[in-house]
């Protein structure tokens, strides 16, 4: 089983901290959130990935590429040129990073990936978190026939909602509360390869336009409810969200140390 993250936007909302990194390697704590997303996944034993690059890509084939020696103990010979490792803390990770285009939209990026998705596959966005139940969401999207099965939540309002009788007194308060009632697309998502007829390299095709409405209207479409935390880091009020919740109690950390 792969995951494929979508990885190649260029979160402007974020201002100054994508003007020199992609998104998805804007930190939470001290590891890039696209770190946090693989180590979900991992829980759940999917541990093969295909990242689909974009906007400032090379720095994250970089992480990668390092990833070995940042994070074990190495003992180095100056004088002959070896290296001996001392502990090794690196994950049972196999990542594929594909160039997209820097400037391509969603369903084009995995369009590009066709060739390396020959089965059923995972798919997310590489700037939101959840304590989705990786297991039960395969487990539903195999129980039925479509091609895609898509995780929805309902995020929690932007502002505190009030009910106020006649006289102007303030009955309760709400302090961002579920939304609308609307659930919405949540990323982490199951689909076959039979998805790939609907898409194009056309550079504009957004995978959530066109590709998905008709898909739902070939009844090719059904949705996993998920109940539990969900966050998507798209403003810097997002990510100082994230911040203090992984320092006091981040919901979506279900993996062990």
């Amino acid at each position: 089983m792969k995951a494929v993250i979508l990885a190649g936007g260029m979160g402007t909302r974020l201002g100054e901290e994508t003007q020199v990194r992609p998104k998805p390697m804007v930190e939470i704590g001290d590891r890039p959130i696209l770190w946090h997303i693989l180590k979900i996944y991992s829980h759940y034993g999917i541990t093969e990935f295909v990242i689909l690059l974009g906007y400032k890509g090379r720095i994250i084939k970089e992480y990668f590429a390092n990833y070995f020696l940042e994070s074990g103990d190495f003992s180095i010979d100056l004088a002959t040129n070896s290296m001996t490792t001392l502990q090794n803390r690196s994950e049972p990770w196999k990542v594929t990073l594909l160039e997209t285009g820097t400037f391509n939209m969603t369903g084009s990026r995995l369009f590009q990936a066709r060739d390396y998705l020959t089965d059923t596959f995972m798919l997310t966005y590489g700037d939101g978190v959840a304590n989705v139940d990786m297991g039960k969401l395969l487990e539903y999207h195999r129980s039925h026939s479509k091609l895609v099965t898509i995780t929805s939540v309902m995020p929690e309002g932007r502002f505190g909602a009030l009910e106020i009788d006649s006289d102007g007194l303030v009955k309760h308060f709400w302090e961002k509360p579920k939304g609308d009632g609307k659930w919405i697309n949540g990323g982490f998502m199951v689909m076959e390869p039979g998805v790939f007829k609907y898409l194009s390299k056309d550079p504009g095709l957004i995978l959530e336009r066109e590709p998905f409405e008709q898909i739902a209207h070939d009844n090719e479409m059904k949705v996993y409810k998920h109940q539990g935390f969900w966050k998507c880091m798209d403003t810097m009020s997002d990510k100082n969200t994230l911040e203090k919740l992984w320092k006091e109690s981040p919901a979506w950390k279900v993996w062990k140390e």
